[in-house]
């Protein structure tokens, strides 16, 4: 509450001094308390703002009680209070609020002073801080523990093995692949060139695939006007690691965002809010080689997406975390969410399936390159190069052993390092290791190996018996037909038995097989009781084997003896014509592998066999009576054969 002027002062100071002189005095007060609340340099500013510099220095009270009423209240547009009685009001406002100015003075003031004790107080830990970050600094990271680990880690790093039999026995130039001299030319040409092409590999396990993709790529970068440096990456995947995540939390072959809240950026990323991008194989192998091995396993979507990639040349990045404008963003962070990450490379693709399980749009963009199945000769010889190798010998006839229990080199070599490992333990360690039979039989026994082609050529003629050849992950392989024919029990009412096993396919190649035997043969089906069988009942998904199932059902009723080192593939149709089959070259080296001394193949499909293929005779046919000539069967015998039948039965 105000105190007016008469009470606070007496009676008789008033008289003395007058009542100006009593306000004057009032007024000096109340500047000297506000330049103590403010501060000097601050009622000036103040003063220059609203107008009250000139009023201040007046000596006409009311320009001095005018300007302190202005600096008081920041309110420019205030008047002179000309007589007493306004005065003294004007006075008594100002009172009020410089009141409130101190007791607003005085909190702030409080306030400051503990403000600056927790400053203190922040200041001590933050010294203490320095202090232990020093005496780190001195000491290093390390403890007693941790310097333990560290020794038993230095210790297991100079702890070696001698290099793996596997690693030793690989393929060290493009020259040792045996057996793919054509896929490794065909190779070369369509990456070691100014325009290198995506490709890839087609064939069966264990024929050098991969050893040819990354030996071509040295080639590659050693031959002159190739876009490949020194020191162009081989980047090495396999598609049956490689999986699609919907979430794109994690993608190591795309490259992927690590948010800062569930995926745990690293730390200094981690406390601003920063997410950070993940390069994947593809930006690994820029300027180089993406190597996909089983590219046929990888996840539809995610061939869809790498078709993408291999199109834009560059990896793109998003995630809602980031912000372009945040100041403490890295520049190479802003660049990979502004500008991608780059993936310019060729991929070579390798795979065992057929190219029907390979993405059409990836496969439009790739060349494609197939490998042949091995030999059992070029076996012997990838045999007897690794045994040489090893530094050791081996007996007679052990190679051809070895290339009897398998077609794929890399198995072969595995054979080999095992029986090398068998016959030094047999010899104790002692002189030069010669590899025995016993010492490949012994390994046989402990892999539960079987012979690769069980079935083989014979020179003997047998009736109700036909070989015909199937594929399946381009490996060639005998399929054994056998058929019986009874007269059946009431004529005309003959049936015909075929495993389920063997396929819907398969079984509908026995159909058109009877009508064939009715409609062209003057053999009618009817009047037998049938039953043909695929022995080990094996599923075949083609009709390939119709017109091996046509022979062997013609022999059966004709009682006609085929011969068994022929072996027969080709479509049947009711008319009697062969149609072409696939994997026409994977099944001439399974006829080779058992020793077969000749093959029916269909006419359209004799231009895909290569003529310098030797041991074998490849015989085109076009239809059925093709196919009886090349037999060497006498129709005029089954025509007699069936008459006979028929008059038996009729008796």
């Amino acid at each position: 509450m105000a105190v007016s002027a008469e009470a606070r002062y007496p009676q008789r100071l008033r008289r003395r001094f007058g009542v100006e002189d009593e306000l004057n005095r009032h007024v000096s007060a109340l500047y000297d308390m506000l330049a103590d609340v403010l501060g000097s340099e601050k009622v000036v500013l103040r003063a220059g703002k609203v107008n009250a510099l000139k009023m201040m220095r007046s000596a006409s009270l009311a320009d001095r009680l005018c300007a302190l009423a202005r600096l008081v209240f920041e309110d420019p547009t205030l008047e002179r209070a000309t007589t007493r009685a306004q005065q003294r009001k004007v006075l008594g406002e100002i009172e009020d609020e410089m009141a409130d100015l101190v007791a607003q003075k005085s909190v702030e003031d409080a306030i400051e002073r503990r403000v600056n004790e927790k400053m203190a107080v922040r200041h001590q830990e933050y010294l203490q801080d320095l202090k232990l970050e020093a005496l780190r600094e001195d000491s290093g990271p390390e403890t007693p523990s941790s310097k333990a680990k560290l020794e038993e880690l230095d210790a297991l790093s100079h702890r070696k093995l001698a290099a793996s039999a596997l690693q030793q026995l690989r393929p060290q130039a493009l020259r040792e692949i045996v057996g793919q001299e054509a896929a490794i030319r065909a190779l070369l040409a369509k990456i070691s060139s100014p325009y290198p092409q995506h490709v890839i590999l087609y064939g069966p396990p264990g024929v050098g695939k991969t050893t040819a993709a990354r030996l071509a790529l040295e080639v590659a970068k050693a031959r002159a006007g190739t876009p490949f440096a020194k020191n162009a990456p081989f980047v090495e995947a396999s598609g049956t690691t490689l999986r699609f995540d919907p979430r794109e939390t994690v993608n190591p072959l795309l490259g992927s965002v690590h948010d800062p809240i569930y995926q745990g950026t690293r730390r200094e990323f981690a406390d601003s809010g920063i997410p950070e991008p993940k390069l994947g194989l593809v930006t690994r192998a820029h300027g180089g080689v993406l190597f996909i091995d089983e590219i046929g396993e990888m996840d539809p979507l995610l061939q869809t997406r790498l078709l993408k990639v291999l199109e834009d040349k560059r990896v793109t990045f998003e995630s809602s975390y980031f912000d372009e404008n945040a100041p403490n963003v890295p520049e190479y962070v802003k660049r990979l969410f502004r500008e991608g990450a780059p993936a310019d490379f060729i991929l070579i693709g390798a795979t065992t399936r057929d190219p029907e399980d390979i993405d059409p749009a990836v496969r439009s963009r790739c060349a494609e390159v197939y490998f042949e199945p091995l030999t059992q000769s070029q076996i012997v010889t990838i045999v007897s190069a690794a045994t040489k190798r090893l530094g050791a010998k081996a007996e007679r006839g052990v190679a051809q052993l070895i290339a009897s229990y398998t077609i794929e080199g890399r198995k072969a070599v595995q054979i080999v390092a095992d029986a090398f490992g068998q016959a030094l333990f047999r010899q104790k360690g002692t002189g030069p290791v010669t590899i025995a039979e016993g010492d490949v039989r012994a390994v046989v026994q402990t892999s539960r190996l079987v012979q690769h082609t069980l079935v083989k050529a014979r020179k003997a003629r047998e009736i109700g018996k036909t070989f015909g050849l199937g594929v399946m992950h381009y490996l060639g392989s005998i399929i054994e037909i056998e058929a019986v024919a009874f007269a059946a029990a009431q004529p005309g009412k003959g049936v015909v038995r075929f495993n389920d096993t063997a396929g819907s396919m398969a079984k509908d190649s026995v159909f058109n097989a009877t009508s064939v035997l009715r409609g062209l043969l003057d053999v009618d089906p009817v009047n037998f009781d049938l039953h043909v069988n695929v022995v080990g009942g094996g599923n075949i998904d083609g009709p390939s084997a119709g017109l091996a199932i046509f022979f062997a059902l013609y022999s059966a009723i004709a009682k006609v003896p085929l011969p068994q080192d022929v072996a027969i593939t080709g479509e049947l149709s009711i008319q009697g014509k062969v149609r072409a089959v696939g994997g026409v070259v994977e099944k001439l080296y399974a006829a080779r592998q058992a020793g077969m001394r000749s093959m029916l193949v269909p006419k359209e499909n004799a231009r895909e066999i290569d003529s310098r293929l030797a041991g074998i005779e490849i015989v085109p046919i076009a239809n059925v009576s093709d196919a009886v000539r090349a037999l060497g069967i006498r129709r005029q015998s089954t025509r007699r054969s069936t008459a006979r039948r028929k008059k038996n039965a009729r008796s």
